[in-house]
């Protein structure tokens, strides 16, 4: 394999990665920041109340983003190993 396209190959991969993680990661920090907005509202500060919904948050957009990101795992694979 040529460098040019190990390189190429290297470069679709982070991009696949942070395309793939995009989605979870907004959704976690849409929760952190709605759940921040309300404990400054009522003066509650304890940072173990934000866990639970984040983590429920992030399990949902797991579940529904999950299949997107195994389809887009497996055509980079397909892609990566010569299926083209």
């Amino acid at each position: 394999m040529p460098l040019v396209e190990l390189i190429s190959l290297a470069q679709r991969a982070l991009l696949l990665c942070v395309w793939i993680s995009l989605p979870v990661l907004a959704v976690a920090a849409l929760v952190g920041l709605l759940i921040s907005v309300v404990q400054a509202a009522t003066s509650v500060q304890d940072s173990a109340l934000s866990h639970l919904p984040k983590f429920l948050a992030v399990s949902l957009a797991l579940a529904l983003a999950g299949p997107w990101m195994g389809h887009q795992l497996v055509g980079f694979a397909l892609y990566a190993f010569g299926a083209r």
